[in-house]
C-alpha cells in the first residue's frame, strides 16, 4: 500500500511538472503584443512591462548616433516554443520587424547585417513618433522588444491662480506647462482644462490685468515652421479663453516666438519639453 502511494505521488509530481512546462509555453498573464507588430509564429510572451513615462537609448537610423527617447515605454520579452527551438536566425527575426517598419514608412539601423542582434527602428505614424529596439540572443530563441511612444512628461502639478499672479507681479511673466497640443498642431487637448481654469481665475481676480499669450517651441523643425506653429498655438489659447471662459478679448494678445526664447538647452529631451510652453506676459 505504501509503495502504491509513492507511485501515485510520483505520477502527480510528473503530471504537475508537465503541466508547468505546458504553461511555460503560454503568454504571461496580462501580456500582449504591441499593435504595431504582428508576432512571429512559434514565440510566446514570457514577460512584459509598461511604464507611462520612461526613457530608453536607441540608435537614430538617420545619424547613426545614440539618442535617448522619452515617453510611454512598452517592453515585451519573447521566447520560442519547444517545437520551434533553433528554427529562426538573427537575420530572420530582425528582418521580420524591419520589413514591417519599412512598409509603414519607417527607417531602421542594425548593428551588423550578417548577425543583426541589435536593431533600432523609428516611425512617424498618426502624428506619433514611435521608436523600437530589438535585442536578440540565444541563437534567436529569445529576443527583447522595447518600444517608446515619444511624448513629453505630463505635468501632474499645474500652478494655481495665486502662484501665477505672484510670478507676474514679481517678474512680469509666468510659464504655463499645463496646456497641451496635438503633435505638430495647434489643437488644444482636453487635459489642458485645469491650467486654463486657473488662468481664468487669475484674470477674474485682477480685472485690470492684460497679458500677452506667448507661444514657444523647441528647436526641432524649421525656423519659419516653428514661428508659425507658436503663433497659432498662442491664438488657440486666446480663442479658448475668450469663447469658453468668457475673458474679454481686449485683455489678451497672442504672439509666437518659436524657438527664440528657450529657458534651457535643447540638447536633451527634458530641455526640449521645458522649452515647449505657453507664457503669460504682462502688457
Amino acid at each position: 500500500m505504501m509503495r502504491n502511494g509513492k507511485i501515485i505521488c510520483w505520477i502527480v509530481v510528473l503530471m504537475l511538472g508537465f503541466s508547468g512546462l505546458a504553461l511555460a509555453q503560454e503568454d504571461q498573464k496580462g501580456c500582449k503584443d504591441h499593435p504595431l507588430f504582428t508576432r512571429i509564429e512559434g514565440y510566446y510572451l514570457w514577460t512584459c512591462q509598461v511604464k507611462e513615462f520612461d526613457a530608453f537609448d536607441f540608435i537614430d537610423p538617420a545619424t547613426k548616433q545614440k539618442v535617448t527617447i522619452e515617453g510611454r515605454k512598452i517592453y515585451t520579452g519573447y521566447s520560442v516554443k519547444k517545437g520551434f527551438k533553433g528554427k529562426y536566425s538573427y537575420i530572420q527575426v530582425s528582418r521580420n520587424y524591419t520589413n514591417a517598419i519599412e512598409r509603414l514608412g519607417g527607417t531602421f539601423w542594425v548593428n551588423d547585417p550578417r548577425t543583426p542582434f541589435k536593431t533600432s527602428m523609428k516611425l512617424l505614424k498618426d502624428d506619433k513618433e514611435i521608436w523600437a529596439y530589438i535585442h536578440i540572443d540565444t541563437d534567436a530563441d529569445n529576443f527583447h522588444l522595447t518600444i517608446v511612444e515619444k511624448q513629453a512628461m505630463t505635468q501632474e502639478i499645474v500652478a494655481d491662480a495665486k502662484t501665477m499672479a505672484a510670478d507676474i507681479s514679481t517678474s512680469g511673466r509666468v510659464s504655463i506647462y499645463g496646456i497641451y497640443f496635438d503633435f505638430n498642431k495647434a489643437d488644444i487637448k482636453p487635459e489642458s482644462e485645469t491650467a486654463l481654469h486657473e488662468i481664468t481665475t487669475m484674470l477674474q481676480q485682477d480685472p485690470k490685468l492684460k497679458v500677452y499669450v506667448v507661444g514657444h517651441t523647441d528647436n526641432i523643425g524649421g525656423y519659419d515652421y516653428n514661428m508659425k506653429l507658436s503663433q497659432e498655438r498662442a491664438e488657440a489659447v486666446v480663442k479658448e479663453l475668450v469663447l469658453k471662459y468668457k475673458i474679454a478679448p481686449d485683455r489678451l494678445k497672442a504672439a509666437g516666438v518659436g524657438p527664440l526664447v528657450p529657458v534651457t538647452s535643447n540638447d536633451t529631451e527634458d530641455g526640449k519639453a521645458k522649452n515647449r510652453r505657453v507664457e503669460l506676459v504682462k502688457q
